[in-house]
């Protein structure tokens, strides 16, 4: 009996050792386990396995960063999530394919797709209050930290009509990346030729009196000498110069009358200080500093000639670098940023930022399993993913940073645009449901080339948009059927 009760001691002592020894050498691995693996614990997969529907269609536009990041970082989560399976849709046209969902009432779980996107696709869902409220994953904890989502975001962003359109205090769309949008030029090229950076538009319309030298001409392949143009920018879509457009407002208008514009308020567009602003694109256009024929030019056409030499200037964002990396350039080309010029040398410098969003369509299947896709985005293995594969960073604290193993020097040292400069956000207010307006079309699209060509006045383009904005008050004023 003594003997068959010690075989029992034993036995269990064994089984006891050899639990404590396995535990410990799973713990030990898991702290060498990828991020991917270790962030989740063990309540987080169970979590994975309580989702009733574990198949989540995301719908992605694929933009100057690729597809790289997306390929991979769906990987990883289908593999963090036992069982789960992610269809990805990525396409340069994402509004196009997803808008035939969303009317037929089978939308995407969760769109990569910023309201600047071409199609409209984004402003839509804002104006018929189509996207789910996102407050309760910001109000949760991180997946790899022991923070709220919310205290990760960059200062101001949760708060601005792009993520939380009807300022109702709920946020709506979820930001991705950030990073600085101003002028783009060839940093080897102004260190060869001894030019000084622009930072007011006198300085910067004297630097085109200077491309007037031949010495400062361009040889093309066949040896022939090409005057270079001071400024180019992305023709067809003109969008691209609100990157102008509204850090000159900041300067020449100030904040607060900014904010006004931004609500459509009437008047706020025809002032002579907006007029100030909207005579810079007039000159730049008629008075012979912009590259021919960028009016016909796309994206890709107008950034390859400016990387060739022909212009010495484009407007874009920290992304182009990577969006351009495959495209022929001039000789030693290094990308360089800096802030759009001011009207005087005194005056506080403004930079746009960029971001681009995620939202959860509110018509969405699988809105909880959105979620914890959403978060696991914004985990430390997912930024440094993205700085990786696409050479960017999120719109986190601290993301530039943990990015900057990843990032080339040219787009880290893009970043330094913000110094000595106030950062804006293009934070137009939410326009009534049902409007059919795009204010983008009025300001940009359908003005832009008439100013660039002498085909219309600047006091045209300012009775234009006050039009607009007093159409938009009228349909404010008039409840919503």
């Amino acid at each position: 009996m003594k003997k068959k009760v010690s075989l029992l001691v034993i036995v269990a002592i064994s089984l006891f050792c050899i639990i404590y020894i396995s535990n410990h050498i799973i713990i030990g691995r898991g702290a060498e386990r990828p991020a991917d693996e270790a962030v989740l614990n063990g309540d987080q997969n169970n979590a994975a396995r309580k989702f009733k529907n574990k198949e989540l269609s995301i719908a992605v536009f694929m933009g100057g960063y690729g597809p790289e990041y997306w390929k991979e970082i769906v990987s990883k989560f289908e593999a963090a999530y036992p069982g789960v399976k992610v269809d990805m849709t990525i396409s340069p046209r994402i509004g196009d394919v997803v808008r035939p969902q969303l009317v037929a009432g089978n939308p995407p779980d969760l769109l990569a797709v910023a309201d600047t996107e071409q199609s409209g696709l984004i402003t839509s869902l804002v104006k018929e209050k189509g996207l789910l409220d996102l407050t309760d994953v910001f109000e949760s904890k991180a997946l790899d930290k022991d923070m709220k989502l919310k205290d990760m975001v960059l200062p101001g962003m949760l708060e601005s009509t792009r993520f939380s359109p009807y300022q109702d205090g709920k946020i709506y769309m979820a930001p991705f990346n950030a990073g600085p949008m101003g002028l783009i030029y060839n940093k080897n090229l102004f260190r060869e030729k001894g030019w000084k950076l622009p930072e007011t538009w006198d300085e910067f319309f004297e630097l085109g009196k200077e491309l007037e030298k031949e010495e400062n001409y361009l040889t093309d392949a066949n040896g022939h000498k090409i005057k270079r143009a001071l400024f180019t920018y992305q023709g067809i879509y003109p969008d691209y110069l609100e990157e102008i457009m509204y850090p000159s407002l900041a300067n020449a208008v100030g904040i607060d009358q900014l904010k006004k514009i931004f609500s459509y308020e009437p008047g706020s567009f025809k002032t002579d200080e907006v007029k100030k602003v909207l005579d810079t694109f007039a000159k730049i256009g008629i008075e012979g500093y912009l590259m021919d024929g960028t009016v016909n030019l796309n994206h890709t056409q107008s950034q390859t000639d400016m990387m060739q030499g022909k212009a010495i200037f484009i407007v874009n964002g920290n992304w182009m670098e990577n969006e351009m990396k495959d495209s022929p350039r001039e000789e030693g080309f290094e990308f360089g940023m800096i802030p759009v010029p001011v009207f005087q040398k005194e005056d506080e410098r403004y930079i746009l930022s960029s971001y681009e969003q995620f939202s959860i369509p509110l018509r969405a299947k699988n809105p909880e399993l959105a979620k914890e896709f959403l978060k696991f985005l914004y985990t430390d293995e997912s930024v440094k993913l993205f700085a990786q594969k696409s050479n960017g960073a999120f719109a986190l604290k601290g993301a530039q940073e943990l990015s900057k193993p990843y990032l080339t020097p040219g787009v880290y040292e893009m970043f330094s645009a913000y110094e000595g400069a106030t950062t804006i956000f293009q934070d137009w207010k939410a326009l009534p449901k049902g409007s059919k307006i795009d204010i983008k079309n009025v300001l940009f699209r359908q003005s832009m080339t008439p100013i660039m060509t002498g085909k219309m006045t600047t006091e045209q383009w300012m009775e234009r948009v006050e039009h607009v904005f007093a159409q938009i008050q009228a349909e404010m004023r008039t409840p919503a059927k």
